[in-house]
C-alpha cells in the first residue's frame, strides 16, 4: 500500500481516534541521515561488533573506545536535522487532544521538531550518567569533533563520586527504563489508535507494544519502508518511507 491507496477506514480511524500513541523507530532517524546502529557498525566502525562497543562489560573492558565510538554517533545526530516525521508527529500533537510518542532513537529529533513529552525507551545520547552512581553528566555545548573510527576518548569523571560517565543509552544486557516501558504499555493497551513509523519490529520488549495494542482491540497503522515483523499484526500497512508518507496521510485525515 502507497499513498495512492491509503484506505477509507484508516484515515478515518486517524481522524477520530481520540487516544493516540505514536512508536518510532530507527528508520524515522534514518531519514534525517542518522546511521542506524548496524549502519554505524559497518560504516567507519566496520571492524567492531555491537558486542564490544555495546554492553556494560565492554565499557568495562575498554571505556575510551566505547565513548569514542559514542562520542561520533552523538557527533552525528547533533550534526543532523529534525525531517518531515518528526515535524508531522508534532504538528499531529498541536491538532488533538492526546497523543503519547515512544521512540526507540536515542537522539533529541523529536524534541528539536517541536515535540513535548518525548517517552525514550532506549535512553539518549544526549544524557550521559555516572556509570557507578547513576549521577547525571551535562555535556559542553555544541558538537564534538569528528573521532576517527577506533579512536580512543577518555570519558569524563562523574562530578559526585568521580567515576567514569557512560553514555545514557540502554546497553545489551541491560533493561529498559522500567516507568517508560511500563508507560508505553498501558497506552498500548488504553489508546484508541497505535501509530507505528520506521520500525523493524525484531526487538523487544519494544517490539511487543504493536502485539500488546491488537490483543486489546486497538488498531494500528504502520508506514515501513520494508516489509516487518509487524506485518501480521497490523491493521494497515503503508510501504513506503515516512518522512513522504506519513505528512500525506495526515493531510488526508485532516
Amino acid at each position: 500500500m502507497t499513498s495512492a491507496d491509503f484506505q477509507p477506514k484508516m484515515v478515518t480511524a486517524l481522524r477520530e481516534a481520540k487516544k493516540k500513541t505514536v512508536l518510532t523507530g530507527a528508520g524515522v532517524s534514518a531519514e534525517s541521515g542518522i546511521p542506524t546502529f548496524r549502519d554505524a557498525l559497518t560504516g567507519l566502525w566496520q571492524h567492531f561488533d555491537a558486542e564490544r562497543l555495546a554492553t556494560p562489560e565492554a565499557f568495562q573492558r575498554d571505556p575510551a573506545l566505547v565513548w569514542g565510538w559514542y562520542e561520533w554517533r552523538r557527533m552525528k545526530v547533533l550534526a543532523a536535522q529534525p525531517n518531515a516525521v518528526h515535524l508531522a508527529i508534532s504538528a499531529l500533537a498541536d491538532r488533538v487532544s492526546h497523543l503519547s510518542l515512544f521512540t526507540q532513537n536515542v537522539d533529541d529529533l523529536h524534541e528539536r521538531a517541536g515535540s513535548t513529552d518525548v517517552q525514550h525507551l532506549h535512553g539518549s545520547l544526549l544524557h550521559p550518567r555516572c556509570f557507578e552512581c547513576g549521577n547525571p553528566f551535562t555535556l559542553p555545548d555544541g558538537i564534538p569533533e569528528e573521532p576517527h573510527a577506533g579512536r580512543r576518548l577518555s570519558p569524563p569523571k562523574c562530578q559526585a563520586c568521580g567515576g567514569l560517565v557512560r553514555p545514557g543509552v540502554v546497553w545489551f544486557n541491560e533493561a529498559l527504563p522500567a516507568h517508560i516501558l511500563s508507560s508505553a504499555m498501558e497506552s498500548a493497551r488504553s489508546c484508541d489508535l497505535l501509530i507505528v513509523l520506521g520500525t523493524s519490529g525484531v526487538v523487544y520488549p519494544v517490539a511487543h507494544l504493536p502485539e500488546v495494542a491488537r490483543s486489546s482491540g486497538r488498531k494500528i497503522i504502520q508506514i515501513n519502508s520494508a516489509p516487518s515483523e509487524l506485518d501480521s499484526i497490523c491493521t494497515w500497512n503503508v510501504r513506503g518511507r515516512a518522512g513522504q508518507l506519513f505528512p500525506t496521510l495526515l493531510s488526508r485525515a485532516f
